[in-house]
């Protein structure tokens, strides 16, 4: 697949003497992608640039591809120095789901003249509550970008296992990399960037793509050596030519080989953190490979082994899993999630929501927004718990849904839930990632 779609086509066209930086959530890369039977994965954001004589033609392209511009800033703030990572090709904006870190508190910028003009609004002016502006917290012992695109560390690809069973949809493997003689430490909820070998339609090498780690910051092997994903080949039709389109980078990790080189950049990512509380409740709400920073989250708080090398981290709170697929044979890990759930009773809870085969009270299919609404009002007591964190990770559209199951719950004690959702989102409380 040419993953280089038009915006970011347009925006390497740097003419003019001023360039800006678009910060733009919900790019999808075409209407015929949204109809696919899994997610395609992105960050939250996606950093476009874009020359000033272009800026109202970006804004249309962005608005077709069904993205908002959260904010716009000059390029030349970035060559000053701040924390901003600015990525302007992607299939992993279109297939991971590790949001870009943005410290809003030490790099407030003053509104560009475009902004006064209504290109944009900043997210503090985010007026509806949605899940997609989230408060950023300061983690400042968190790694991140240890190693950079310009020079990345070189892994091995120790195993590649398929993770849909037979009769299932699709193709998405668990792939384990080789980080030894590496200095790359991570922590669970964060991603890292792949750059597949290669070049572009332009004869550019390939770009790195940003995938959620699927493994504890110890490893799947528990020994500080390995780091795990989770990734699904990304597979749509050509709007125009009808034929059958696979990712660039989902294409390449999928069909790896034990023994291959890999490309590794990062980490990233400090949106998606546990909390430190060994006594939280941790409310996970994910689809299809959303569930990949879910599993590290689980294997941290439960799996023997990791609780073995952690004696500053034993987790006795209460964990909930609401994991939507569409059929069993996609239930990805399922065997790891049972035997948590039978191990651990009392401290986890496991719910599917299996489109294909299960029927919401309406007699449609069951979606994961249908179990929230289903679990709504014992949902909405947890979340008042001053320790509940809650992450959403998965498909865009359940969103709306847990919003809408969420309200009813809360107006039944005169709350506002838009309003009591910015407020828990300010005391980071509130982690999404949708796509």
């Amino acid at each position: 697949m040419n993953n280089q779609g038009p915006v970011e086509g347009a925006a390497n066209m740097e003419s003019g003497s001023r360039v800006f930086v678009y910060e733009v959530v919900g790019l999808r890369q075409n209407r015929e992608s949204d109809q696919t039977n899994y997610p395609i994965r992105k960050s939250g954001s996606v950093f476009i640039r874009v020359p000033y004589n272009r800026m109202n033609q970006e804004m249309r392209r962005i608005t077709r591809l069904g993205g908002k511009i959260v904010s716009i800033y000059p390029v030349s703030v970035l060559e000053q120095g701040t924390n901003r990572t600015v990525l302007t090709n992607t299939e992993s904006q279109l297939s991971s789901p590790a949001p870009v870190s943005v410290n809003t508190k030490q790099n407030t910028l003053p509104a560009t003249s475009s902004e006064a003009q209504g290109f944009a609004k900043p997210p503090a002016k985010d007026k509806k509550g949605t899940t997609m502006t989230q408060a950023k917290t300061k983690h400042a012992d968190v790694p991140v970008n240890t190693y950079r695109p310009n020079a990345p560390f070189i892994g091995k690809c120790i195993s590649n296992e398929t993770l849909v069973r037979q009769g299932g949809i699709g193709k998405v493997q668990h792939l384990k990399f080789d980080l030894s003689g590496s200095q790359l430490k991570y922590i669970e909820g964060q991603s890292i960037g792949i750059i597949p070998p290669g070049v572009d339609k332009n004869g550019k090498p390939e770009k790195l793509r940003l995938y959620s780690i699927a493994s504890t910051r110890h490893g799947d092997d528990v020994d500080d050596t390995t780091i795990s994903l989770c990734v699904r080949q990304l597979e749509y039709k050509h709007p125009e030519s009808g034929e059958i389109v696979y990712g660039v980078c989902s294409t390449y990790l999928t069909d790896l080989k034990p023994g291959d080189d890999v490309k590794i950049t990062g980490p990233v990512g400090k949106e998606m953190l546990l909390p430190d509380n060994t006594d939280a409740n941790v409310i996970m709400l994910a689809t299809g490979t959303g569930i990949a920073p879910m599993r590290a989250y689980l294997w941290r708080m439960f799996k023997d082994a990791e609780r073995s090398v952690n004696s500053e981290y034993q987790f006795n709170g209460f964990a909930w899993l609401l994991f939507g697929v569409p059929t069993t044979p996609n239930i990805l890990y399922k065997e790891e999630l049972e035997e948590i759930q039978a191990q651990y009773p009392n401290n986890f809870r496991l719910t599917y929501a299996i489109s294909r085969e299960q029927n919401n009270p309406e007699g449609g299919r069951m979606y994961i927004q249908d179990r929230v609404a289903e679990n709504a009002n014992e949902l909405w007591q947890l979340i008042k718990n001053p320790k509940t964190h809650t992450y959403i990770c998965g498909l865009r559209g359940m969103e709306d849904g847990i919003d809408a199951a969420l309200s009813k719950a809360a107006a039944q004690e005169g709350v506002t839930w838009s309003d009591y959702q910015k407020a828990i989102k300010k005391e980071g409380r509130w982690h999404v990632e949708t796509y």
